[in-house]
């Protein structure tokens, strides 16, 4: 399962100017799930309910400050985890800060987490 640019605005960042203005962020999931059964029963319930995902990842990233894109990647990855249950085996987290605060001329900064 994959959801893709997901955008939400936070306050994250070491900088104190990062901690007053919020500033968009992206989020990309790469969640390794066995979805046979939801293919065979065409029902909501055996599968992972992205609707429910998007809607926690953009909480997390609207929530709480971290200094680090780390550690918010970290959150939004056992986030995920809990929520998919027993069918995700695994999830990827792509989060980038799509305006950091650097002196050139910058689309993204991005981490890149994978978690069991």
């Amino acid at each position: 399962m994959q959801l893709r640019a997901l955008r939400a605005v936070g306050t994250h960042g070491v900088l104190a100017e990062e901690r007053q203005r919020a500033q968009p962020f992206e989020v990309d999931l790469d969640i390794d799930a066995d979805l046979r059964q939801a293919g065979q029963s065409d029902d909501l319930a055996d599968t992972i309910d992205y609707g429910a995902l998007s809607e926690a990842v953009a909480a997390l990233v609207a929530g709480a400050h971290a200094d680090l894109l780390e550690h918010l990647a970290q959150r939004i990855a056992t986030k995920v985890l809990d929520l998919a249950g027993p069918r995700a085996q695994s999830v990827t987290v792509t989060l980038r800060k799509l305006r950091p605060p650097v002196p050139v001329d910058m689309a993204s900064a991005a981490v890149r987490i994978t978690r069991p």
